[in-house]
C-alpha cells in the first residue's frame, strides 16, 4: 500500500521516502513514453508527477489512472499560474514548442528548480548560464532523439577514438522519423510521426552551411533538397540525406574544431527529397503569405497558381516542363492529389497550411502502422598510421501509435536524465545539453535495455 500524508512523506510497505515533484508542462504525442517511464518508477522513487496540457484530458489519458500521477489544466501564458507550479515542483520538465522554454527557463531559475527540456539550446537559452549556477540548477537541454540521442551516441565514440590517440577527419551524422517497413504502403516512404506543421516547414529556416574537406559548403533554401545523399544502412536498405540548417556550431560542441568535414542531416526514404523539392522551388512550404478565396480553390486550382498562366497547357504539364521532372516524381506528386479536383475548404489560408491539410490527408497513421527511428553517423579518422572508417547505426520501430519509436527515442532520455537528477547521480549547474559521459553513458546504458541500441560497422 502507498500512502501520502500531509508532510508529504511517501509510505511504502518497508520505508518512508520524501515525495518528490515532478512538473511535466506539454503532454503532446512525444510524451508518452517519458510519463509512462515516470509513472512506472515512481512508487520506488517516491514521485508524484503532475501532468499540464491545455487539453486536461490529453493529460488524463497520458497518466492512464496510475495513482501517483496529478493531471491539470494549463496555459502557459498564465504567467501566475505557471509559476505556482514550478515553485512547487522539484523537477520541471518542458515538452513545449521550443521558443516557450524560456519563459519556464527564467521561473526554475527564480525558484531554484532544475529543468530539462529535448529542444535545441537558444541563445535565449545559453545566456542563462550565469543565471542558473547561480541558482544552484541545471537547464538540461537537446535531451531527446535529435537533438539527444545523436549527441551521446557520438560523443561515446569520438571521446573513445580520442582516448586511443585518434584524429578525427571526418564526422556525418543523419537522423530521421519515418515509417516501418512493414507499414510503408505509399510512393513517398514516409508518414507523420510528429508535428506535420514541422515537417511542412523543414529547411525553411536559412541556408544549410558545412565544411567538407576544409572547404566551407552552403547550401540556399530552394536547393536543399536537390543536393541529398545517399546512405545505405547494412541490413535497412538506402536512404536520401538532405543538410540541417547549421553543422558548423557542431564543431566546437563535439570538440572537433580542426574537423576537415562535418556535415548533419535530416533522413527519408528514396525518392523524397526530389519530389518535395517541387514544393520548395514553388515556394509553398511559407507562411508569408495567405491565398485569397482559398476556401473556394481547389487543389488544382492551388498548384496552378504557382505556374505560369497558360491556357492551353494542363497544370501536369507546366509543373512537368518548369521543373523537368521524371515520369516516377510526377507520379508521386499525383498520388498525394496536388491535381485534384476537391474544394481545399480553408479560408484565407497559408500555402504551408494548405499544404499540411492535402499531406495530412495522406500521410496520417493509420491503425495499425508502426513508426521508425532511424540514424546513422560515419566516423573517418586516423589511428596508428591507418586510415579508418566507422558507421554506426540505430533502427528502432515503436511498439504503437500511442508508444511510438518517436516517443521512446525522445521521451525515455528526458526521463532517464530526469531520475539521474532526483537521485543526485547528475550534479551539474548551468546550461547544459548531453556530451559529458557522466550524462551520455548511463542514459545510453539505460537505453539499451529498452532495445534503443547502435550497431557499428567497421568499413
Amino acid at each position: 500500500m502507498v500512502i501520502v500524508d500531509s508532510v508529504e512523506r511517501l509510505y511504502l510497505a518497508d520505508k518512508i521516502i520524501r515525495v518528490k515533484k515532478i512538473l511535466v508542462i506539454g503532454a503532446g504525442r512525444s510524451c508518452s513514453s517519458m510519463i509512462r517511464y515516470l509513472l512506472n518508477n515512481s512508487v520506488e522513487n517516491g514521485w508524484i508527477v503532475t501532468v499540464a496540457d491545455r487539453d486536461v484530458d490529453i493529460a488524463n489519458q497520458k497518466i492512464n489512472g496510475h495513482p501517483q500521477g496529478r493531471a491539470i489544466a494549463f496555459d502557459a501564458s498564465n504567467d501566475e499560474l505557471r509559476k505556482g507550479l514550478i515553485a512547487e515542483a522539484d523537477l520541471i520538465i518542458s515538452m513545449l514548442p521550443a521558443h516557450m522554454h524560456i519563459e519556464v527557463a527564467k521561473d526554475a531559475i527564480t525558484a531554484k528548480k532544475n529543468l530539462i527540456t529535448p529542444s535545441y539550446v537558444s541563445k535565449e537559452m545559453r545566456a542563462l548560464d550565469e543565471a542558473a549556477k547561480e541558482a544552484g540548477v541545471v537547464l538540461l537541454n537537446e535531451m531527446g532523439v535529435d537533438p539527444g540521442i545523436d549527441h551521446m551516441s557520438a560523443m561515446r565514440i569520438i571521446d573513445d577514438i580520442k582516448s586511443k590517440g585518434g584524429e578525427i577527419t571526418r564526422f556525418e551524422s543523419f537522423t530521421g522519423g519515418l515509417i516501418a517497413p512493414e507499414s510503408d504502403n505509399n510512393p513517398w516512404h514516409y508518414k507523420f510521426t510528429w508535428n506535420p506543421r514541422n515537417v511542412v516547414l523543414a529547411a525553411q529556416g536559412g541556408t544549410a552551411q558545412y565544411i567538407q574537406n576544409h572547404r566551407y559548403k552552403y547550401i540556399p533554401v530552394h536547393k536543399i533538397f536537390d543536393r541529398f545523399k545517399e546512405i545505405e544502412i547494412e541490413g535497412n536498405g538506402v536512404f536520401e540525406g538532405y543538410a540541417n540548417r547549421d553543422s558548423l556550431s557542431y564543431r566546437s560542441v563535439y570538440g572537433l574544431e580542426d574537423v576537415p568535414t562535418i556535415y548533419r542531416g535530416t533522413l527519408r526514404g528514396k525518392g523524397f527529397c526530389k519530389a518535395w523539392s517541387v514544393f520548395v522551388q514553388l515556394g509553398i512550404p511559407t507562411e508569408d503569405f495567405t491565398v485569397d478565396c482559398s476556401d473556394g480553390m481547389t487543389y488544382r486550382d492551388f498548384i496552378n497558381s504557382f505556374l505560369m498562366y497558360d491556357e492551353t497547357l494542363s497544370a501536369e504539364l507546366k509543373l512537368k516542363n518548369f521543373l523537368n521532372l521524371d515520369d516516377h516524381t510526377m507520379s508521386m506528386l499525383e498520388w498525394v492529389g496536388i491535381f485534384d479536383d476537391r474544394a481545399i475548404g480553408l479560408d484565407q489560408a497559408t500555402p504551408a497550411a494548405i499544404l499540411q491539410k492535402l499531406l495530412e490527408e495522406k500521410w496520417s497513421l493509420e491503425e495499425d502502422d508502426k513508426d521508425m527511428i532511424v540514424m546513422w553517423h560515419r566516423f573517418d579518422y586516423e589511428l596508428d598510421g591507418k586510415v579508418h572508417e566507422l558507421h554506426s547505426s540505430l533502427v528502432t520501430i515503436g511498439e504503437d501509435q500511442t508508444y511510438t519509436a518517436m516517443s521512446e527515442t525522445v521521451g525515455l532520455p528526458v526521463a532517464i536524465a530526469a531520475k539521474m537528477i532526483l537521485n543526485g547521480t547528475m550534479q551539474l549547474t548551468g546550461v547544459h545539453m548531453p556530451i559529458l559521459p557522466s550524462i551520455y553513458e548511463p542514459i545510453l546504458d539505460e537505453l539499451s535495455t529498452f532495445g534503443i541500441n547502435f550497431i557499428e560497422n567497421h568499413v
